[in-house]
């Protein structure tokens, strides 16, 4: 799709997020939309473009359209609701959206969430799911951890054991958990060779951190 079409397609989602006003969750904001509509372009190109532009664009600003906090009981289903109710915009806000389109951006919403546990099926959905969890890495995903400890009020670590050595990990109790258990597994979960390239390097300054803190704390580190 040429440039100044999905230009213009973006143009319209702005104004609708406009409209709506300021973003309840600072880690499920506008710019975590834009991050991840150019993060899922940079994935498509690297690959040869297999996925439909438009279809990308509109799931990548709409995927997070129902976010919900990571501790609440409808937690796994917010991707579904976010999707249907992304295709029932579609159709209302904007009737010249090709109808043809809406499933495919309807699926790739759905099968983007990690907790959903939904496959990707699509060229869209696999590359919307890479560029998503890439937000879990790197320099955002690491303000993103603890952005989320301070929304749920848990600890940075365990004082007594912080890499989980002698406990189960508990990343609702403690962020430093959440690496072991979700952020460091990423790299091997990705969908596209483009996707986890760049998720191993991100992963990389993730254990780099991991071993600061380590030895900032003055204990060994989980970092390898």
């Amino acid at each position: 799709m040429e440039n100044s079409l999905l230009n213009g397609w973006e143009g319209r989602y702005l104004a609708y997020y406009d409209r709506l006003g300021r973003f309840a969750d600072g880690s499920h904001d506008l710019g975590h939309f834009q991050r991840v509509w150019r993060t899922a372009k940079r994935i498509n190109q690297s690959e040869g473009g297999p996925a439909n532009e438009l279809v990308l664009l509109t799931a990548a600003y709409f995927h997070d359209l129902v976010a919900l906090p990571k501790n609440h009981p409808d937690r796994r289903d917010a991707s579904r609701i976010s999707a249907e109710r992304t295709a029932a915009l579609l159709l209302s806000e904007w009737g010249d959206f090709p109808a043809d389109l809406v499933q495919s951006v309807r699926h790739a919403i759905h099968a983007h969430s990690y907790s959903a546990g939904v496959e990707a099926i699509t060229p869209e959905a696999k590359i919307l799911q890479d560029a998503d969890r890439m937000e879990a890495l790197g320099a955002i995903g690491l303000a993103r951890v603890f952005y989320t400890a301070g929304q749920l009020n848990s600890a940075l670590f365990d004082g007594a054991d912080p890499f989980a050595e002698r406990r189960p990990p508990d990343d609702t109790q403690f962020a430093l958990d959440h690496f072991d258990m979700k952020l460091l597994r990423l790299p091997a979960l990705m969908n596209t060779a483009a996707g986890r390239k760049m998720a191993e390097e991100r992963a990389g300054y993730l254990r780099e951190f991991l071993a600061r803190i380590g030895q900032e704390i003055g204990g060994p580190s989980a970092a390898g």
